[in-house]
């Protein structure tokens, strides 16, 4: 289990933290706001696509008009082609501003190491600082780099499914979110738990680079000692307590997105259970319905399992605040029982 100080540390961290990385973003606002611009393109040519299925559907197929369909083909490759390259231009742009934000963000971290006292190394050991230099480092990368704009991208691309949904049937839009509070409860129930499970990997991660960097550094003690056989047996249970720890955030991950497929597949149920029904008594059309289908699956898909994804990663904390009294060491530390001795 994750010792109690640790976990305290863990929750006063998460959101002070957020909000000073978030200045590290200050020298490159322009660029974001460059990032955030082309997402919102991309939410526009998202959302062309389904209209213009139903576009195919209704005036093309349905009145066998070729010079149509070939016209509403055309514009969906058009769309398919720019698509690619807002994508493209999204990711170059992000991935730049998220290597450069780390790029200051370890050089800062080093010379704050240099800076700090020799008593901050004597408590606390080098795997475990290494640990958070490295690992959380590269963790707050896959924060800026995919989760803060995808996060607006996805405000947006919901935003516009929204509006054409409303702007088709808002009577079909309300069966197709009767789902909603089932999925607001297991994305809560599951996220609680993920966050668990995060820093309960992060620490058993730290505590196995401890003991590791321990006994190289210290390998001559231990083989005078006779000590290989001992400490191979506590490295084994490290390393046995990390696996089960990774173990379980498979296994919430194995359950939740599933989950949200279920739920989703249980919404598009709804809609061509009901909208079937006003398709047969002409109350809308087939391509309304077939539009509709594919906006809930774009709305229950991919934003949900983006935000997921990003929260977990941000609830795993970087490194330790400057201002932060140092951690105190594992008991099972074999250099620090040499310190003592």
């Amino acid at each position: 289990m994750i010792p109690a100080d640790e976990e305290l540390q863990d929750k006063a961290l998460d959101r002070r933290i957020l909000r000073r990385l978030l200045g590290y973003l200050r020298p490159y606002r322009g660029q974001v706001l460059w990032a955030v611009v082309v997402a919102l393109l991309g939410t526009g040519l998202l959302v062309a696509g389904p209209y213009l299925t139903k576009e195919a559907i209704d005036k093309g197929i349905r009145h066998h008009d070729l010079a149509r369909l070939d016209k509403v083909a055309l514009w969906y490759v058009g769309v398919l082609v720019l698509g690619f390259v807002v994508g493209y231009l999204e990711t170059q742009i992000m991935q730049r501003v998220g290597q450069s934000i780390m790029l200051d963000l370890r050089t800062e971290l080093f010379r704050h190491l240099q800076r700090l006292p020799i008593s901050y190394f004597d408590r606390n050991p080098v795997g475990r600082v290494m640990t958070r230099v490295t690992n959380d480092v590269d963790t707050l990368n896959e924060l800026f780099t995919s989760g803060l704009v995808s996060l607006v991208g996805d405000l947006f691309e919901m935003t516009g499914i929204l509006i054409m949904m409303i702007k088709l049937n808002a009577e079909l839009l309300g069966v197709a979110f009767s789902v909603l509070p089932l999925i607001a409860i297991v994305t809560l129930t599951m996220r609680t738990l993920m966050r668990r499970t995060f820093r309960e990997v992060r620490i058993r991660l730290a505590r196995m680079n401890v003991f590791l960097n321990e006994n190289l550094t210290g390998m001559t003690t231990v083989q005078s000692l006779n000590r290989e056989r001992r400490n191979h047996e506590g490295f084994r249970r490290l390393n046995a307590a990390h696996r089960d720890a990774n173990m379980q955030s498979v296994l919430q991950y194995a359950l939740f997105f599933p989950l949200l497929d279920l739920l989703g597949a249980l919404s598009v149920s709804l809609i061509i259970w009901y909208g079937g029904r006003q398709v047969m008594w002409s109350g809308i059309t087939l391509g309304t319905l077939v539009a509709f289908i594919l906006y809930t699956q774009r709305f229950f898909c991919s934003p949900w399992r983006r935000r997921s994804a990003c929260s977990s990663s941000s609830t795993r904390p970087p490194v330790p605040a400057p201002r932060r009294s140092p951690n105190r060491a594992p008991a099972a530390s074999g250099a620090t029982a040499r310190r003592r001795s």
